[in-house]
């Protein structure tokens, strides 16, 4: 009798601190036994904004002439006094400014806010061919990155190489949430023309892959709430309450029994 009572109480401690396996799975919406299909139509195109950085290189057919344009390379910089550095120009490309414009050499002022990185290409070759015989400009964003804190395995700040990352992708990055981790109620927050979003996501419906929010912009942070059964891992008092109830749990167990 004694040792059911002891066995009954260990596992009323257990699920009353534990983790539901019911609330770890994501997507649990999707049919289990099925392949499902569907179109995408959230795709996002990636459009420059203020401060962004943009890394643009120029080639003609007369290399010394595109030289001069290619001062937003590291390299370029080297040896240059700081009294010849353009305001906008940085160590490793140009700064879209507050008025959302580049300045370039010969060119001046160009406007890019708002354009996707393919227009803003086009729209730099046709300025140059003012001043180069047949100009090709390789243009990309060098400052794109993600920002994931909270219940991850490695919270941090990560570069993204192209320009188009996930919001289950920058997850990965972070070595995924933690078994932990409330996983219906992931804060994205995003900063964008001079407002900022808090949006709520939930990792375990299917309906994310259609959210506008699933493909995820410059400078986004994702911010992970840990559950109770992490705060009572680190809390002596959570975890002696739940000790008491489990203990009360028992005794009224037994007095129902008498």
């Amino acid at each position: 009798m004694k040792r059911n009572i002891f066995l009954l109480s260990v596992i009323l401690f257990l699920s009353s601190c534990g983790v539901k396996y019911k609330s770890v799975p994501y997507f649990q919406d999707l049919p289990p036994l099925e392949n499902v299909q569907e179109e995408i139509q959230n795709s996002a195109i990636l459009k420059i904004q203020k401060d962004d950085i943009l890394g643009i290189t120029v080639s003609s057919l007369n290399p010394e002439a595109s030289a001069i344009f290619n001062m937003g390379n590291t390299s370029s910089l080297q040896g240059t006094t700081s009294g010849n550095i353009n305001p906008t120009l940085t160590a490793n490309g140009f700064m879209v400014d507050k008025n959302g414009s580049i300045q370039l050499p010969l060119i001046g002022s160009v406007k890019v806010e708002g354009l996707t990185t393919t227009a803003a290409r086009e729209l730099i070759q046709n300025k140059l061919k003012t001043y180069l015989k047949e100009p090709v400009i390789s243009l990309r964003l060098i400052n794109f990155k993600v920002s994931v804190l909270g219940d991850v395995a490695r919270p941090g700040v990560y570069p993204v190489q192209n320009e188009r990352v996930s919001l289950a992708e920058a997850l990965s990055m972070a070595g995924d949430l933690s078994i932990t981790a409330v996983r219906n109620n992931v804060l994205l927050i995003r900063e964008n023309d001079g407002k900022r979003q808090y949006i709520r996501i939930d990792m375990q419906k299917r309906e994310l892959f259609n959210s506008p929010y699933y493909y995820l912009q410059n400078n986004d942070v994702l911010y992970i709430q840990p559950g109770n059964a992490k705060y009572a891992s680190v809390d002596s008092s959570y975890r002696n309450v739940s000790i008491i109830l489990s203990a009360l749990s028992v005794i009224a167990l037994i007095i129902s029994r008498f």
